[in-house]
């Protein structure tokens, strides 16, 4: 059984030093591949530097490359050229993570969707799938991506944490849905239970968004409460619950589609044994 992490914060700091071992934890778990996310120009910058440094083989790390709504105000003159530079990798499989997030205002809203559309159109211009972020802002975001889904080729609502309105204006949409723990948390996540019922397959992904959202489900609980790749199964088993799937056919189809969203190569036999 493999399964694809498609968000996972590898460049977190909670994480220097301990890149190999979390990697190694992670293929021994069965994720045989990780897309790690990028929240800023630097951060994408040294995503894609571990992507590099730590798979020889180019099979099994991937990135996306942009700027969180958090830090929408630190988008400046060269922003975009070494977005654009970074998006033109072949590790770098995604434009994002990008969004609007009106739960916090960390930027302001305006700004944020500034940024937004930028990133937008990057992705249209580069024919490159969207890896997006949502707090508070459904209808807005609904209202700024319809000017572009026609021309983008893909677009994933990533750590999907909304009610069943949002989620059906995303699928009518067409676009992808990553879950996460948060389905796991039994304080603020039993909302998505009968939801992920309603998520057709080949718009399903799962990703651990690590170290945040270590799953609540786990046992034993995991010491210092930092979650990792390694506990992407626990999602997996949650899901699988909830939507009245076998472990296996939910890997099976959850793992095509982020293979086919993410353009990743098929791994064989042979490299799925290999430790990195």
């Amino acid at each position: 059984m493999q399964l694809i992490d498609i968000g996972v914060n590898l460049t977190n700091p909670s994480f220097d030093g301990k890149h190999q071992a979390v990697l190694e934890r992670a293929y021994a778990a069965g994720v045989s591949q990780l897309v790690l996310t990028g929240t800023s120009v630097e951060g994408s910058e040294l995503a894609l530097q571990l992507c590099r440094e730590l798979d020889d083989s180019a099979q099994r790390l991937f990135t996306t490359a942009g700027i969180h709504p958090h830090s929408a105000s630190e988008w400046n003159g060269d922003s975009e050229q070494r977005l654009l530079a970074l998006l033109k990798a072949p590790n770098v499989r995604a434009v994002g993570e990008c969004g609007l997030d009106f739960n916090r205002d960390f930027s302001p809203r305006a700004q944020q969707e500034k940024v937004l559309e930028a990133h937008l159109a990057m992705a249209v211009e580069l024919q490159l799938p969207v890896f997006l972020h949502e707090r508070d802002a459904n209808q807005r975001l609904l209202e700024i991506l319809r000017d572009y889904r026609d021309r983008l080729p893909a677009a994933v609502v990533h750590c999907f944490t909304g009610e069943k309105r949002a989620l059906f204006s995303y699928l009518d949409l067409d676009l992808h849905i990553g879950i996460t723990g948060w389905i796991c948390d039994e304080r603020r996540g039993t909302h998505l239970h009968p939801l992920v019922r309603d998520i057709p397959r080949g718009r399903l992904m799962l990703e651990s968004d690590a170290p945040y959202l270590l799953p609540r489900t786990l046992r034993p609980k995991p010491k210092g409460g930092r979650n990792e790749p390694a506990y992407l199964p626990e999602v997996l088993r949650e899901v699988a619950t909830h939507r009245g799937e076998a472990e296996q056919d939910l890997a099976a189809h959850t793992t095509a589609c982020a293979r086919a969203f993410f353009g990743l190569p098929e791994l064989t036999v042979e490299s799925t044994s290999l430790q990195p």
